[in-house]
């Protein structure tokens, strides 16, 4: 299975760098065994029975991106380095894993200056990332990170626009909950009160399972052979309650569709016994074609990169073939694509 086998031409003016307004008008290609449908997310409870039951991703983005000042006074006077900051993922001790730019500017044991609110001082270098600790925690970490930071837009954005004060909305999904991503679970993004209404009135369940999402799911592949690849772990759960629900939903002959390729990737993850179970930990889970699904029935998802893993998932589930026809179809259609694109939901043979 080779890398070449997941990639595809997109024109570069598909690339969505703002979503749809409202969100829920993005449009919806609908994929079954016998064809494509073209729709919009307002929609979606219509593609829906009632006893299905579809799984979110809660997690939070942070506003992981940070501009800051590393001081030093020498021989020659008082100098200045700006430092851009992008946080990573949390440590078990409370500092955090970031990427500084320039990283050579600062030295372990120096301090970054964000705000008058918020510094932090840089425990260690490795292997081109740093581990620094913040001067507060808890909820007052939160309260000057997020008058601090930015949104960590994905790099396919940020080569094209600056984030802004309306990425904190647009790059958030309306349930999130639980802080820690860094990057979000955006098929979630389309959804509103509007069509959670809907979905509620259709007769369909919801549950909720956290990922935080990190920055390592932009990461490209680098091997040819792709069941070489290995993937980036990001933590996880799902409760007993959502296991539960979702075990009572398979009993009764519903289906299980994950809303993102992040909340299918944990919802397996916490069933590789055969069965869903809860889970609190670290996954790595990859998923390509072959792979072997015990929860998931469908998958709502937005259009992915060219070459990426999240296509090799989309893959294993649809199959490659009919995979390929959806792409060729929302080109040709003009679908928005990636973080801020339209999106799909995919129901497997």
């Amino acid at each position: 299975m080779q890398l070449s086998d997941f990639d595809f031409d997109l024109p570069e003016e598909l690339i969505a760098t703002r979503p749809a307004v409202p969100r829920s008008s993005a449009k919806l290609l609908v994929s079954r065994e016998d064809g494509i449908q073209d729709s919009q997310v307002t929609e979606l409870a219509s593609f829906l029975v009632p006893g299905d039951r579809l799984v979110f991703n809660d997690t939070k983005v942070i506003p992981a991106r940070l501009s800051g000042l590393r001081h030093r006074v020498s021989a020659q006077g008082a100098t200045a380095a700006k430092i851009e900051v992008t946080l990573l993922e949390p440590q078990t001790d409370g500092q955090w894993l970031a990427l500084l730019k320039p990283l050579k500017k600062v030295a372990e044991g120096e301090e970054i200056v964000f705000t008058d609110a918020l510094r932090a001082k840089v425990v260690e270098k490795t292997d081109g990332q740093a581990v620094l600790a913040f001067d507060l925690t808890g909820d007052s970490f939160d309260a000057a990170l997020d008058a601090a930071g930015m949104m960590p837009l994905p790099p396919y954005i940020a080569a094209k626009r600056a984030a802004d004060a309306q990425d904190k909305t647009d790059y958030q999904t309306v349930f999130a909950k639980t802080s820690g991503a860094v990057a979000a679970p955006t098929a979630s993004l389309h959804f509103d009160e509007t069509v959670l209404a809907s979905l509620k009135d259709r007769g369909v369940d919801m549950s909720f399972v956290t990922l935080h999402v990190g920055a390592g799911t932009f990461l490209p592949v680098k091997v040819d052979d792709v069941t070489t690849h290995k993937m980036h772990a990001e933590w996880g759960r799902v409760s007993q309650e959502a296991a539960q629900e979702i075990k009572d939903t398979k009993a009764k002959g519903g289906r299980v569709i994950p809303v993102g390729t992040t909340a299918l990737r944990l919802i397996e993850s916490a069933a590789r016994g055969g069965e869903i179970a809860p889970w609190d930990g670290e996954t790595d889970i990859f998923i390509y074609p072959g792979f072997t699904f015990h929860v998931a029935d469908a998958l709502m998802t937005n259009f992915h990169l060219p070459k990426s893993t999240l296509m090799m998932l989309v893959s294993a589930l649809a199959g490659q073939d009919r995979i390929k026809s959806v792409y060729d179809h929302a080109i040709a259609q003009g679908y928005r694509f990636f973080s801020y694109g339209d999106s799909s939901l995919l129901f497997p043979r």
